[in-house]
């Protein structure tokens, strides 16, 4: 046994020589392609993470077959922005997503956001956004003539105007009787219009429904785009 031990011991030795030798001789441009390499198979999972389930995939097929239309998952930011404990790489954690750019990267004029079950618009800098919930209202039902208000609100053109528009939006509005606010709680199988504007970027009017809430917190929506509106542009101080 002891000569088993010793022997072991030997092996174990020269193995982590070895390794070291290997670490040693490793450049700094090989180490770098290994971390190009790592995180492109990260990308790979975290967007399957992402990723809707194929149960709503092949449930609304039919609709997302139209032009402008989508199916996104939102993860809860308190629990997977890169700041929290469970951390993934993709900018604002899953939590954003872009209705125009189609990513859920963050700072890529994100429209909207998940954070303790709230979906929210209008979280950067002068740029503003409000909704409101329109109940159990089918997706399919849903056209511009329904969001009147939003569809007709004209964007501000100067800074100052923008900060303003963006505080009373942030405090409520209320027209003909409906409430529009900046947050709005996620609820199953409730319908929402959105109008985002984002300077330089976009500015758009969106429904979207909420088809799923899972054991996670992350949040399903299903969307499709009623009207892309020209670019606006803001005169800055």
């Amino acid at each position: 046994m002891k000569k088993i031990a010793i022997a072991t011991g030997i092996a174990a030795t020269i193995l982590l020589a070895a390794l070291s030798s290997f670490a040693q001789t490793q450049s700094r441009e090989d180490i770098l392609k290994q971390i190009e390499a790592k995180r492109a198979e990260l990308n790979v999972l975290e967007n399957r993470f992402l990723s809707p389930s194929e149960e709503d995939k092949a449930k609304y097929a039919d609709f997302l077959r139209e032009p402008n239309t989508g199916l996104v998952r939102l993860l809860p930011r308190e629990k997977f922005d890169s700041s929290r404990d469970v951390r993934l790489t993709i900018g604002g954690g899953g939590a954003f997503y872009s209705f125009t750019r189609l990513t859920h990267e963050y700072g890529q004029g994100s429209d909207i956001e998940l954070e303790q079950g709230n979906l929210s618009t209008g979280f950067a800098g002068a740029d503003y956004g409000i909704m409101t919930n329109i109940g159990d209202t089918p997706l399919e039902n849903v056209t511009i003539d329904a969001a009147s208000f939003l569809a007709n609100h004209v964007p501000a053109d100067d800074e100052p105007k923008a900060r303003i528009e963006q505080r009373k939006w942030g405090q409520g509005t209320t027209a003909d009787g409906t409430s529009y606010r900046e947050r709005q709680l996620a609820k199953v199988n409730s319908t929402y219009l959105l109008r985002s504007v984002s300077y330089d970027r976009s500015d758009l009017l969106v429904a979207f429904r909420v088809v799923r809430i899972d054991d996670d917190d992350s949040v399903t929506i299903l969307w499709k785009l009623l009207k892309k509106y020209p670019t606006p542009r803001l005169a800055r101080n």
